[in-house]
């Protein structure tokens, strides 16, 4: 079979920017190096690995790896060479030959090599996180073949999105991890390559990365107008309200805020600071936002039944929350890829209704005949009308309401379950919505765990129902079955955390994977989509399109934004 070598690689058409570009068009080439900068994170920390599946690792450190590939954050799912110069593959993708910068170097100053490559995928594969086992599964070998040179062969030829995601893979050092442990959690800095390395770590209280000045891609078109600021330490909060007012006493200098009642309040008349004031801004987006919302586990047995979950669905009452919460800023959510081409509408028409028929019989008749849509209130707090619909479906369920319980007529149990939650703050959301459960006569009992804890549940799996958000990009693939997929659903420290076992689910996700353009990337993604939003899997929540940013002036940014990212990193201290 022909094959070609290319600069970059895109997932569907061609690559925007051609061979020999000089930078992306959302940088600014010439900013200046230099300033400190201080950043918040949220909890704790107890180790610097964060490729397996122990501890918590801090914040920040996917800037000490290099990857051979990098993306553009203006193009759907393009990669261009960072380690690797250029790669060599097949119209069908079977195999890519990656061929290495021979100037790419650790910080010891020793070059990357094709073992390092090898290594990396054995190690991820055999001992990192459980996630790397099902994402590189169709990785079958990785092999040196030159000097420069390393290939990856795959198990065939259809999931065309592989030679992208081993290009992500973040690079280990094969002679460190000889005389390393690597299965470990630790605060002992490991050999990396990356534009940062980390300088100074204070267990649980804050790390600082800088700016490796003599870094060996500083040069590169892709890493061009990049990396501007010299050190960046995370400062840790355990609690919202004090990482809150550390940012109006200027303890650090940016702040995505995520909280809609903080954002319309919390921002007003901070005073000026060592000659600096806050600026508060909106930055407009073309990310898919995904999903966030009330996930059940469907491990445990009182919320199998999928009449019992449409029911806690309709005791959600969104427009309240929006209206009296969060001063209106949001939109419902209706889609696993909301804000995208790949979003479901409508009822299923054309190839998409083809694909979807060859599940009929297994499938929900209303995914046929009914666009999905959330039910509405008019905000005033009334439910009566859903409470009523709610009742019947949770009688569909063998759940009548008894001396104000909710109890099952087959087991004589009540309905009572855990809302297991990590962050304090989002107890506001939640206690109006377990007010409306106990209506229904439904004891719903809320936890707030710390980030460690909350962690380790999540891993195991040990919870009634969480708060879950799974962000989507503009080309799903690989990451999906790690999402929705019957494997994943038993396999610890997996993100299927609604534990979905559905053959149906698993079969569309390959369609996703093994898609061959982008037509039948879209058809797949939205059939997928209606799938999971007709099994009620989650409540959804809300979404915004852009970022809410709060910042002392210090900063400058590029004149151009890119469509799909914040672009912090390509800012500078002005």
């Amino acid at each position: 079979m022909p094959t070609h070598t290319v600069h970059a690689i895109a997932m569907h058409g061609e690559p925007k920017y051609h061979h020999g570009f000089s930078h992306f068009d959302y940088v600014n080439p010439k900013a200046p190096k230099g300033g400190d900068i201080a950043l918040s994170a949220f909890g704790t920390f107890d180790s610097l690995n964060s490729f397996i599946s122990k501890g918590s690792p801090a914040q920040g450190l996917a800037l000490t790896y290099d990857t051979l590939l990098k993306s553009s954050e203006d193009e759907a799912f393009t990669e261009y060479g960072l380690v690797a110069k250029s790669m060599t593959l097949p119209k069908d993708r079977s195999w890519v030959i990656f061929h290495l910068r021979p100037e790419a170097k650790w910080h010891d100053g020793t070059p990357i090599t094709p073992q390092d490559i090898v290594f990396t995928m054995a190690t991820l594969k055999k001992e990192g996180a459980p996630f790397y086992k099902q994402y590189y599964q169709d990785v079958i070998k990785v092999a040196k073949v030159g000097p420069h040179a390393v290939k990856f062969s795959f198990k065939d030829g259809k999931n065309k999105e592989l030679p992208l995601i081993v290009g992500q893979m973040p690079i280990l050092s094969y002679h460190y991890y000889q005389k390393h442990p690597f299965n470990q959690t630790n605060l002992t800095p490991a050999l990396s390559s990356g534009p940062y390395k980390i300088t100074d770590v204070k267990p649980g209280k804050s790390i600082t990365y800088a700016r490796v000045k003599n870094y060996w891609g500083q040069n590169l078109a892709v890493n061009k107008g990049w990396y501007n600021f010299n050190k960046i330490r995370y400062k840790y909060y355990r609690d919202p309200t004090v990482s809150l007012e550390a940012f109006k006493g200027q303890a650090y200098d940016f702040r995505e805020e995520n909280n809609s009642k903080l954002w319309a309040t919390a921002y007003k008349n901070i005073k000026e600071k060592n000659g600096l004031k806050v600026v508060k801004e909106t930055i407009l987006h073309e990310l898919p936002r995904g999903m966030q919302g009330f996930a059940f586990n469907l491990r445990n047995p009182l919320f199998k039944d999928g009449n019992v979950r449409k029911a806690l669905t309709l005791l959600f009452d969104f427009e309240w929350s929006n209206r009296s919460l969060f001063y209106g800023q949001y939109k419902r959510t209706t889609s696993y890829f909301e804000n995208s081409e790949l979003a479901s509408r409508g009822i299923p028409k054309g190839e998409e209704l083809a694909l979807l028929m060859q599940y009929k019989d297994v499938l929900p008749e209303t995914l046929f005949t009914q666009p999905f849509t959330l039910d509405k209130t008019n905000g005033s707090g009334n439910m009566r009308a859903l409470q009523r619909r709610a009742i019947m479906l949770l009688k569909k369920a063998h759940w009548v309401l008894k001396d104000g319980k909710l109890i099952n007529t087959k087991t004589n149990q009540p309905f009572r379950f855990e809302i297991l939650l990590v962050s304090p703050a989002f107890k506001r959301v939640v206690l109006p919505y377990v007010h409306n459960l106990a209506k229904l006569g439904i004891k719903a009992r809320v936890k707030v765990v710390n980030v460690p804890q909350y962690i380790e549940l999540l891993r195991n799996f040990q919870y009634d129902m969480i708060v879950v958000s799974i962000g989507q990009s503009l080309s799903p693939g690989n990451e999906q079955r790690n999402y929705w997929s019957s494997a994943a659903a038993n396999r610890k420290g997996s993100r299927n955390f609604m534990g979905i076992k559905n053959k149906t689910v698993d079969a569309l996700v390959d369609q996703v994977v093994y898609a061959k353009d982008r037509k039948q990337l879209i058809i797949a993604t939205k059939a997928l989509d209606r799938v999971l939003l007709h099994h009620y899997y989650l409540i959804p929540h809300w979404h915004i399109n852009y970022f809410r940013v709060a910042y002392w002036d210090m900063f400058a940014k590029p004149s151009v934004r890119p469509k799909y990212g914040l672009g912090f990193f390509t800012w500078w201290v002005s």
